[in-house]
């Protein structure tokens, strides 16, 4: 028995529409892992009522209007059990055929092994790495939080949702989920409800060989509001759990959910084997059996479960017209701030926001390019409203205090966050901000801590998050702080990641340059690296608007002859260490080009002959910056060369670090001669 419309029959008569509807969670589950080959069944298993429940009696959304602003939004952040999620949203009636359930886990379906945003309709965010989930909640209810701050008026509250996780042990032993939710408790954030399964399994055993922690007692430290539900199948109880969670209005909620994976088969409930891989025919007959399920269906979802969850269309077009109802007489009332707020939904920017975008003269003392940034931010802030952000305990050396009130839960219509020491789930709750949507983020921190932020950064690039990282402190040029705090290899590990824009600016204008190409792209997060050491202002070349830095790479410098010798490619702080090197050359009847190299991303997205024009084929090329080598040679071909830093730093103040390193115009005439065989 194959398919979508047929009855459970006669052995299953006695039970109630909501038992066979988590039954077919369960079978669906069990039988999309099996024909993959691969999977987590036991976790859908287990927490299918908390599926029901939640899609059937909670959240508000609608599956024929999924981008509806007001909608309650789920994370599934154990998104290893995303066949869960496809269950829910393939019954209660999203665009998910279940010809797509059985095609689980396969080449070009809509249901890939993890959650994937830009791939399956109804899902909020992509999860998979435990705990970025329930970071990305995090932004998410802070979003919520301050455009109901922003927008609503008195009568109308026109953001009024929550956001829903289900999480895992795996969730909350990762570290980034105490950030998480240490950051939630103290902001109180309200409308943010996790559902913790707590089945006490993983994929080596028993929990208790690795995390015995107390989970309420962790979280009622941070100032959540804590449940309990012993009993996973019991929706009444999930139910007043859930009703209570709303009705908290000044902490976030944590439902402690007793679950038993891979429930109801005979030999794999509450053991690993119900984990991560398919049960096995056999088991599945069984399993069905126990069910009172036709055991040798398959994808088997009942006339009467399709009709009862299928009603979640209608439900569901009823919530968001009765919002839009709402949001014409929030127009009528407020007409100014209903366009604004539409404008920040469609992600447009302001008319003429970037007119007071400042530009500083080439006669200017020497800035560092963190102060030009934080310069250029507190414009575009006031330009754009809808940005919101800042660091991790380092505002004062990144620059990023804007002319705002703080977010605090007193004050949520505040655009200062102060995120603490918490550089991971600052990144991952960035990521939220921006899917959440109606906010622009920006997080900051010293380079070398984008270690910290590595992981949701990979997850920005891979959803196309628009998140823009101010990293200040960029290389041995920091000083004395020493190599725990000076960044080398991370330029290079950027730029190897997909979808990621690194821009390095050479001086002030460059960086203003540089939050324009962040402002205006919006498929993949930013990187502003920024230099704490003073820069010289760089003159623009004649007939030079703004495109230079949008374009990757430009002619800084032009040689004093038809044609070049060498061409010499910098970024950042060494690009007037290739200015006095030009200079120093011509004194040897050396002609350079000197070429300012901010981004190689942008760069590589230029035409050829755009390219061609500013890197010529023929013409030896030595490339300078204070990090790792690696890479280059996409730039310097054969017969060109590398000035960098390929081992750690040292504790010294910035010019002992450049002198000690080969950063010097010295160094660079002399490694140039070499190349040229002088």
């Amino acid at each position: 028995m194959t398919g979508a419309n047929h009855s459970v029959g006669a052995e299953a008569a006695s039970k109630t529409i909501e038992t066979t509807s988590v039954d077919t969670i369960r079978t669906l589950a069990m039988d999309a892992v099996q024909q993959a080959g691969s999977g987590h069944p036991g976790t859908a298993m287990a927490l299918a009522p908390v599926a029901y429940t939640l899609w059937m009696r909670h959240m508000r959304y609608s599956p024929r209007d999924p981008e509806w602003f007001d909608r309650d939004r789920f994370i599934l952040s154990a998104g290893h059990a995303s066949i869960l999620q496809y269950c829910a949203l393939h019954l209660t009636g999203y665009d998910l055929p279940l010809e797509e359930l059985q095609r689980f886990r396969t080449s070009g379906s809509l249901t890939p092994g993890h959650p994937e945003n830009f791939v399956t309709t109804g899902v909020e965010t992509t999860t998979g790495p435990l705990g970025q989930g329930v970071a990305n909640s995090v932004g998410f209810a802070i979003a919520e939080a301050h455009l109901a701050a922003t927008f609503n008026r008195g009568g109308h509250d026109i953001i009024d949702h929550h956001t829903y996780v289900i999480c895992s042990d795996g969730d909350l032993m990762e570290g980034v989920s105490y950030e998480a939710a240490s950051l939630a408790g103290h902001l109180g954030l309200g409308k943010l409800v996790w559902l913790y399964d707590d089945n006490k399994i993983t994929i080596d055993g028993v929990t208790d060989i690795a995390f015995t922690d107390d989970v309420r007692g962790r979280f009622e430290a941070l100032g959540w509001h804590v449940q309990d539900a012993p009993d996973a199948n019991d929706l009444a109880a999930l139910d007043t759990c859930l009703e209570a969670a709303r009705a908290e209005s000044r902490r976030p909620s944590l439902i402690i959910v007793r679950s038993h994976i891979g429930f109801g088969s005979p030999n794999k409930q509450d053991t690993p084997d119900a984990h991560g891989a398919p049960l096995g025919e056999d088991e599945i007959r069984l399993t069905k059996q126990a069910y009172g399920w036709p055991e040798d269906s398959k994808f088997l979802v009942p006339d009467e479960v399709r009709d009862h969850m299928g009603a979640q269309v209608e439900r569901g077009e009823a919530l968001a017209g009765e919002w839009k109802e709402r949001f014409a007489r929030y127009r009528a009332d407020h007409p100014d701030l209903a366009a604004e707020l539409e404008r920040r939904i469609r992600g447009d920017l302001p008319m003429d926001w970037d007119q007071g975008i400042p530009s500083f003269d080439s006669e200017a003392a020497p800035m560092a390019t963190r102060s030009a940034s934080g310069k250029v931010l507190a414009a575009l802030s006031k330009a754009i409203p809808e940005m919101m952000g800042g660091s991790a305990d380092l505002a004062g050396s990144n620059n990023t205090v804007i002319e705002a009130e703080d977010f605090t839960r007193a004050t949520p219509a505040g655009r200062n966050l102060h995120w603490g020491i918490r550089e991971h789930s600052m990144g991952s709750a960035a990521n939220g901000l921006s899917l959440h949507g109606g906010v622009r983020p920006y997080v900051a921190t010293f380079f070398i801590f984008s270690d910290y932020a590595r992981p949701a950064i990979r997850l920005a690039a891979l959803m196309g998050v628009p998140s823009i990282y101010i990293f200040t402190h960029d290389s041995i040029g920091l000083g004395a702080d020493g190599p725990t705090h000076q960044p080398v290899e991370h330029l290079a590990s950027f730029r190897a990641m997909p979808g990621v824009v690194t821009l390095r600016p050479a001086d002030a204008n460059e960086t203003a340059q540089a939050w324009r190409v962040a402002i205006e792209r919006r498929d993949g997060p930013t990187l502003l690296v920024l230099s704490r050491q003073k820069l010289s202002m760089q003159p623009r070349p004649e007939g030079l608007g703004d495109e230079g830095v949008g374009r990757g790479a430009y002619v800084l410098r032009r040689e004093a002859s038809s044609a070049p010798d060498v061409v010499l490619l910098a970024t950042g702080s060494e690009v007037e260490l290739a200015v006095e090197a030009q200079e120093l050359l011509a004194e040897k009847d050396v002609h350079a080009r000197v070429v300012s190299f901010p981004s190689w991303e942008l760069f590589r997205s230029q035409s050829a002959e755009y390219r061609a024009s500013v890197l010529p084929e023929s013409v030896p090329r030595l490339a300078i910056e204070a990090g790792a080598s690696f890479g280059w040679s996409e730039w310097t071909l054969e017969n060109g060369a590398v000035i960098g830093i390929d081992r750690f730093g040292q504790s010294g103040s910035q010019a002992d670090n450049y002198r000690d390193y080969g950063l010097t115009s010295e160094a660079i005439v002399a490694r140039t001669l070499e190349l040229l065989g002088r």
